[in-house]
């Protein structure tokens, strides 16, 4: 191991135009880490705080020189002359020094951006891939036998684009036994299909804040889910066989609270109908004979914990039921969901809890219950840092879930398909 000799931060431009911070950490060796900070335009309410600057002359208030401040000064205090291989340690001590729930006092922002570039200061001090040092601090052991699939965003809507569905995400996902690079190519020759399927059908291919298709126009949330079985049909694949449906409704997006009472209504603008819990797990239960899904996700609201174990029993287990915003990569929540029954599998976001150690408990604990992780991107502020993609390898993800373009969103396969090759050289030689 070696001390860390400094910590710097600086504000950067995250995808949507809107201010991030990135991070330097630089060991005593010589080695370097660092990592840029993602945040989401559509955000669970009890994620780890991301502290912005409120000064309304400067990026509408969204400015992050406060966040940038608190790492290079009490931070960075706090940090240098700590050894970098302590990650455990490092996370405790700015977690303490917080002192807050959710990371409110420094922010959550900027306590993870110096989280994840120690860890990679770390790993380039000891000449390891990332991956295999996340591995070793946090003590996951045997070889790695899965690298994560592919779930990438074919449609958006919600809070993610214009004029469109209620739902926030129509994804596709490979199914089988496939080299990474096999699946990113079958997935975007699925989304080049269905540009033309949209097209057919005089609907716009702009893209959203996750370079999947916006198109306006689109009759009702269902429409999309028959598109992407189309287009997995016409890119020459078998529905449910090579690929299959993956949605994320983003439901607290659209839930609308009854003033009189703790029933929750959802507001589906689209198709113009108010439905009680109830109701909607029944029009949601029209869909799951009638295609080949993956995984739902946000289906109901975060704050809807009653209704979620119905419909995991609905479901009945031929496909997980995916938490996010219900627990936001914490482990407390993570633990609610699962005595309740109320999800069997978990998005990870890494700035959602606001340190690296937190992040890699909240998917042991998912490992430990034999539930799948699947690590993700951010909607409206995404940056080209590929940290995610060495964590799902690291902790034997699933899948991770990604836009289809932009070069914010391609990086992410890129790692993936680099990891790949350096397994397989590792393994010849």
């Amino acid at each position: 191991m070696s001390k860390i000799k400094s910590i710097y931060a600086r504000e950067i431009l995250a995808s949507g135009g809107s201010p991030s911070l990135e991070v330097t950490v630089t060991l005593e060796s010589g080695a370097m880490g660092e990592a840029s900070v993602s945040y989401g335009a559509s955000a669970g309410s009890k994620e780890a705080f991301v502290l912005l600057d409120g000064d309304q002359k400067r990026y509408n208030g969204k400015g992050m020189l406060k966040a940038v401040g608190n790492i290079n000064d009490e931070i960075g205090r706090l940090l240098i002359g700590h050894e970098a291989g302590d990650q455990l340690k490092i996370d405790e001590i700015m977690i303490a020094a917080d002192g807050t729930e959710n990371k409110n006092r420094l922010g959550g922002n900027a306590i993870l951006g110096v989280s994840l570039a120690i860890a990679r200061a770390e790993a380039d001090n000891q000449k390891l891939p990332l991956y295999r040092y996340l591995r070793n601090v946090y003590g996951i052991v045997g070889e790695i036998k899965k690298l994560p699939k592919p779930m990438i965003v074919m449609i958006e809507g919600g809070k993610h684009a214009d004029e469109t569905t209620d739902l926030q995400e129509y994804l596709v996902a490979t199914i089988g036994e496939r080299t990474a690079a096999e699946n990113v190519r079958l997935e975007m020759e699925i989304y080049e299909a269905l540009k033309k399927i949209l097209k057919a059908n005089n609907l716009s291919t702009n893209v959203g804040n996750e370079g999947a298709f916006a198109p306006n126009g689109l009759t009702s949330n269902e429409q999309p889910i028959e598109f992407l079985v189309k287009a997995i049909e016409a890119a020459g694949y078998k529905p449910g066989t090579d690929a299959g449906i993956s949605i994320d409704a983003a439901a607290s997006e659209f839930a609308k609270a009854n003033s009189e009472s703790s029933i929750i209504n959802y507001q589906l603008s689209i198709e113009n109908k108010i439905l009680t819990s109830e109701e909607l797990i029944a029009y949601y239960s029209k869909w799951i004979d009638k295609y080949p899904f993956v995984s739902w996700e946000d289906m109901l609201s975060e704050f809807d914990w009653d209704n979620w174990p119905k419909l995991v029993t609905m479901i009945n287990g031929k496909f997980p039921l995916i938490a996010d915003d219900l627990t936001v990569t914490n482990t407390k929540l993570w633990q609610k969901a699962i005595d309740l029954k109320a999800a069997t599998a978990i998005l990870i976001k890494l700035n959602q809890t606001g340190t690296l150690t937190e992040t890699v408990n909240c998917c042991m604990l998912a490992a430990k219950n034999n539930f799948w992780t699947v690590p993700s991107h951010r909607g409206g502020g995404e940056t080209n840092d590929t940290f995610m993609v060495d964590l799902a390898v690291a902790v034997g993800s699933e899948y991770i879930k990604v836009g289809p373009t932009r070069g914010e969103r391609v990086c992410k396969y890129n790692r993936l398909m680099r990891i790949e090759e350096e397994i397989n050289q590792s393994t010849i030689s």
